[in-house]
């Protein structure tokens, strides 16, 4: 060995020891996402592949926006909103960055889903998200007793009263108005008219109240007085019903006549994030379908994977085609952006459903 290149690589080690820095650092992505959607596995396998370490937090929509709303977007490299939190919180606070689509390979993503979160997610001319992982809200119901629920305004229908269970969430306001024949989202850009929707929909909630079990708050509250008979009928998401369908044969998840609710969580960078190669590279490697099968296997719901659905379980197969004939994935509502302010106004609402007797 070279005496003189030995003695200077040294010299420079220990500069950086005294400098507080290490000679080697792994590079990282910051990842803030719901639970299910970076198994251990896939992160292990993209470690693996590229080098990068993933350090994953786990969040919700709201917390997702408070966080970065409180860093101005800094603190994550990637982030995964659903595609409705995207628009509204972008205008008001700027809290992501445009996805630069040359980095995406758009050919395993599904096509229409693609584009329409590419719509949806649209502000003055730039994309801010790509769709990953999506679902729908509907109806969990025990068909073996409550095979007349096929809305979810029936579930308020007097025939299962004690027996029915919801969530006082947005996405309950949402279907029960389409539910009652109104379109909440055609009323978004107009707040004194979404205001008088959403009271409408109060009143029908407030006159359901004496038919309600329980108000659930977690899915393992509910998935518990479904398996114990308590509650034969609720509003709830796929997975939830797919999960008790597994156990029981008779109780599955039914989209409703009027339309399940359908959500997409996205990809998005947020507006300080400090490695935007490493998002684009887990993006892309999380959507190839062999990966994307993966996810669906952890966290139940399918993703925008093209030709994922084909890897998914027998079982998982079997569940979504009874639950989704082609008529019923037409009907699906999907979640546009949501305007600012919106969800004040649907907050209020909220709390006069749970302040009344």
């Amino acid at each position: 060995m070279n005496r003189r290149f030995f003695g200077t690589t040294m010299a420079a080690v220990v500069a950086l020891a005294a400098a507080g820095m290490s000679p080697v650092q792994a590079e990282t992505l910051r990842l803030l996402t719901w639970g299910g959607y970076a198994p251990d596995a896939v992160v292990a396998a993209f470690t693996a592949e590229t080098g990068i370490d993933v350090e994953v937090t786990l969040s919700n929509n709201e917390e997702m926006i408070s966080k970065l709303r409180a860093t101005r977007g800094a603190g994550f490299d990637l982030v995964q909103p659903s595609q409705d939190r995207i628009q509204g919180p972008q205008v008001e606070f700027g809290i992501y960055k445009p996805i630069d689509l040359s980095q995406i390979d758009a050919g395993q993503f599904i096509t229409s889903m693609l584009e329409s979160t590419k719509s949806v997610t649209t502000v003055e001319g730039e994309i801010y998200g790509v769709p990953h992982v999506w679902g729908t809200s509907g109806l969990v119901l025990d068909r073996s007793v409550a095979s007349d629920v096929a809305d979810f305004t029936d579930l308020c229908n007097g025939n299962h009263a004690g027996e029915v269970s919801i969530r006082l969430k947005r996405p309950v306001l949402i279907g029960f108005a389409f539910s009652l024949g109104l379109d909440p989202f055609a009323a978004y850009g107009d707040a004194d008219a979404y205001t008088d929707l959403m009271n409408t929909v109060a009143d029908t909630l407030i006159d359901c109240k004496d038919q309600v079990k329980a108000f659930w708050e977690g899915g393992d509250q509910l998935i518990a007085s479904v398996t114990s008979g308590e509650v034969t009928a609720a509003m709830a998401w796929d997975t939830g019903g797919w999960k008790l369908n597994t156990e029981n044969a008779d109780v599955t998840y039914v989209a409703p006549s009027s339309g399940a609710l359908g959500w997409i969580d996205t990809f998005a960078l947020p507006a300080r994030g400090e490695n935007d190669s490493a998002a684009y590279q887990w993006i892309n490697f999380v959507m190839q379908p062999e990966i994307a099968a993966q996810i669906t296997a952890v966290a139940g719901n399918f993703t925008a994977s093209q030709g994922a659905d084909e890897l998914a379980s027998a079982e998982l197969k079997a569940q979504f085609q009874d639950s989704f004939p082609p008529a019923a994935i037409d009907n699906i509502n999907w979640y546009p952006a949501v305007p600012a302010g919106l969800e004040d106004i649907e907050g209020r609402v909220l709390d006069r459903i749970r302040a009344s007797n």
